[in-house]
């Protein structure tokens, strides 16, 4: 499991990318992914391509992160997610709270 994050050069778009299981082990890697830019961006991208599998801790963490963005004014987008990720995220109604693609 890793977990990275690139700011856009004009600091406005946070793209977090997670690789292998997002879980509970993943938790303060993806926190630290946003909490440590001093600017907060407009958007934030969740990157899940290359993410294997998902569990309700790691739901539990985009809602924090939605949170962190704003709560429902927030720009918090989920892109890339495999047939079981989106499957899960369907399943937990998430397609209500993110733009999803």
């Amino acid at each position: 499991m890793s977990v990275t994050s690139e700011v856009s050069l004009d600091g406005k778009q946070l793209t977090i990318a997670v690789k292998g299981r997002f879980d509970f082990g993943s938790h303060q890697a993806f926190r630290d992914a946003y909490e440590r830019f001093y600017k907060v961006p407009e958007t934030y991208i969740v990157d899940l391509k290359e993410a294997t599998y998902l569990d309700s801790s790691a739901l539990g963490m985009l809602l924090l992160l939605r949170d962190h963005a704003g709560g429902e004014g927030g720009d918090v987008r989920v892109i890339n997610s495999s047939s079981d990720v989106r499957k899960i995220l369907a399943i937990s109604n998430f397609e209500k709270l993110f733009d999803i693609t």
